[in-house]
């Protein structure tokens, strides 16, 4: 007899779903309280960091370059005052095959699919994660499919996700392309369900293990080429698998670099809205992931997600769209390198943060990713005017997403702010009690203290401020 498949049967098998489409049971690793055994559902993958780097060294993930932006870093040092101006570095990930980070997290995962004798695998994501599998699904010789969240109740789609969707395919996936809201998670679990193929999820301990290797490479070829660590290490954030990943590689390594999180301010549009959908440039690396995925990780599509940010995130800072713009067309005239947007973020929070720090300071921003058509400059700025955006120049504080884009009519005027990240942290800790308990066991203290990077004691007083407050 056939399943039921109206959307509070599907969105009800949730659990069911995921433990035969992961093959991971993640009851095991539960307290019944709010505390889980996060390091215990790590090594769920069954794979050794040296193991992980021999799987994706096979189809030619890693080892990617480390490139120092030496004119971005005069430019800097113009902006900055004397003595200040750190050197600016890229890890250039768009040399992977899929040309993104992500072909770290695909390669494991994909990998881990074909050994568990799965036909196929299936990813949720607005596109550069798709193409990383979709690209590892062809060299293994499985069948892939990507759902994909691209239009508006108009039928109206993002210039940088049709690009995507269009990589996708070209490497040999399905593309379900989907309007915005609430079925792209149904539909999501329906495909799983009814094909039985592998849920290459980003939230997995497959999807963040595969960037630890980035995270270890990274602290190496420093070590190699400098001969030291670098001080920052710039991610954009996101949904925090990218920033943990990398920070738990870092941690591996014995490097103790400062972890910078960047995202490009959205506030004020809301991800799930119709309205909103196409009245922003940016379809990753914002504020609308970067700051709900931080203050509770276990939004995503699995029980317990294994990207949680607030662990190892020691500074969140945001930019606007208008300054990534400007620094995407810097990075391109002043150093010849054409890159995509997600990258561009955490390079502008770079660029940012090395007018603050000493010249002899080093920062890199650990990924760049390819760029596209749709991608570029030029369509998303159009693609804004159409949708009724003012696009100028001037000062990008003056900038209200959904509104205007504001271009700087000065490098000068291109700032980083930064976010209450205590704030965030009693976000994460208020939601943890609303969800599980008032009552919370040391076991949950301590685990909230690794959750929040704090100690007990910090932790204890917030849970009693906030009590009072529920």
């Amino acid at each position: 007899m056939s399943k039921p498949t109206d959307y509070t049967s599907v969105m009800g098998r949730k659990a069911e779903v995921m433990k035969a489409s992961v093959g991971i049971d993640f009851s095991e690793f539960e307290s019944g309280s709010i505390a889980f055994d996060y390091e215990k559902m790590m090594k769920e993958t069954g794979y050794t960091l040296e193991e992980m780097k021999e799987i994706q060294g096979k189809t030619g993930v890693g080892n990617t370059p480390i490139i120092e932006l030496r004119n971005l870093t005069a430019l800097a040092r113009k902006m900055a005052p004397a003595g200040k101006g750190a050197r600016i570095f890229i890890k250039d990930e768009a040399a992977n095959p899929s040309s993104s980070f992500k072909a770290r997290r695909a390669a494991n995962a994909v990998y881990h699919a074909k050994k568990l004798g799965y036909k196929g695998v299936i990813a949720a994501t607005s596109g550069n994660y798709g193409a990383a599998v979709a690209s590892q699904a062809a060299m293994a010789g499985l069948k892939c499919i990507v759902v994909q969240e691209c239009y508006d109740s108009n039928g109206v789609g993002q210039p940088e996700i049709i690009e995507k969707a269009r990589k996708c395919e070209a490497l040999g996936a399905e593309v379900v392309q989907l309007t915005v809201g609430p079925e792209l998670f149904y539909k999501f679990l329906l495909l799983l369900e009814e094909t039985g193929y592998f849920n290459a999820s980003l939230y997995t301990p497959f999807g963040i293990a595969g960037v630890e290797t980035l995270g270890y490479e990274l602290a190496e070829q420093f070590r190699s080429q400098e001969g030291r660590d670098p001080d920052y290490v710039v991610c954009t954030q996101a949904g925090g698998g990218n920033l943990t990943g990398t920070a738990r590689g870092l941690k591996k390594a014995g490097a103790n670099s400062v972890v910078v999180g960047a995202s490009v301010d959205l506030t004020g549009l809301h991800m799930a809205s119709d309205k909103d959908f196409n009245r922003k440039s940016f379809t990753t690396g914002h504020t609308g992931f970067g700051v709900p995925f931080s203050v509770w990780p276990d939004r995503s599509d699995v029980p317990r997600s294994a990207a949680r940010p607030l662990r190892y995130m020691d500074r969140y800072l945001t930019v606007t769209q208008g300054s990534v713009f400007y620094i995407t067309e810097c990075l391109a005239t002043l150093e010849g390198m054409e890159k995509g947007p997600a990258g561009n973020t955490a390079l502008t929070a770079a660029f940012a943060l090395a007018q603050e720090l000493d010249e002899d300071k080093i920062i890199v921003v650990q990924e760049t990713e390819y760029t596209g058509a749709g991608k570029h400059v030029q369509p998303q700025l159009d693609f804004a005017k159409d949708n009724g955006i003012d696009v100028r120049f001037g000062d990008p504080k003056d900038e209200v997403p959904g509104k205007n884009i504001i271009l700087p009519s000065h490098p000068s005027l291109i700032k980083a702010t930064d976010q209450d990240m205590d704030r965030m942290r009693k976000s994460l800790i208020k939601t943890a009690l609303k969800t599980y308990t008032k009552n919370p066991t040391d076991e949950d203290y301590k685990f909230l203290a690794e959750e929040t990077k704090k100690d007990e004691a910090w932790v204890r007083e917030a849970v009693s401020e906030i009590l009072k407050t529920l």
